[in-house]
């Protein structure tokens, strides 16, 4: 079986310092070394379409909640896990494109509600096909079982593993 840079670098820590389990890098190194690759490959679809980084999360966001694909701007920072500053920039990019819209919440006139528009509903069905293909091709090299079995993993990994909020 082929290796990978972690593993060799494990490999080295070993040599240098055989007191130390080095074990976790195996896990933690590929992990942070798959995420970066994987955004990577994820982003271009997006790029293509002249959404910023976060952008399609923030409508994907928006057009998981059904209709009327409304949400406030606390329940997107909430649901992308970014600072409600954050989902400003963004809505006010989104809003520049017609990709979303800002009303007045009618329970809170002081607060803000931002509703995916048609063209941003049509936009993200057509994203949300691409990247799930995108997804699919990056998994292409994991068999059915084997792709469940790391699902279940990574679940349990991230129930728990504190998050900063703990």
């Amino acid at each position: 079986m082929e290796t990978d840079a972690i593993a060799a670098i494990v490999d080295q820590w070993g040599r240098e310092r055989p007191d130390l389990d080095t074990t976790p890098m195996l896990v933690i190194g590929r992990l942070f070394r798959l995420a970066q690759t994987l955004d990577q490959r994820l982003r271009p679809p997006f790029a293509e379409a002249g959404l910023g980084s976060g952008d399609f999360d923030l409508l994907a966001a928006l057009r998981r909640v059904g209709e009327p694909h409304t949400l406030s701007a606390g329940e997107l920072s909430r649901t992308v896990l970014v600072t409600t500053g954050a989902i400003t920039k963004r809505v006010d990019r989104l809003e520049a494109r017609g990709l979303v819209a800002r009303t007045v919440d009618e329970a809170d006139s002081r607060g803000r509600l931002v509703t995916l528009t048609a063209e941003g509903v049509a936009l993200t069905d057509e994203l949300i096909a691409v990247h799930l293909d995108n997804q699919r091709r990056l998994l292409a090299g994991l068999g059915e079982d084997e792709r469940a079995h790391l699902a279940g993993l990574l679940e349990r990994l991230a129930v728990t593993l504190p998050t900063s909020e703990d």
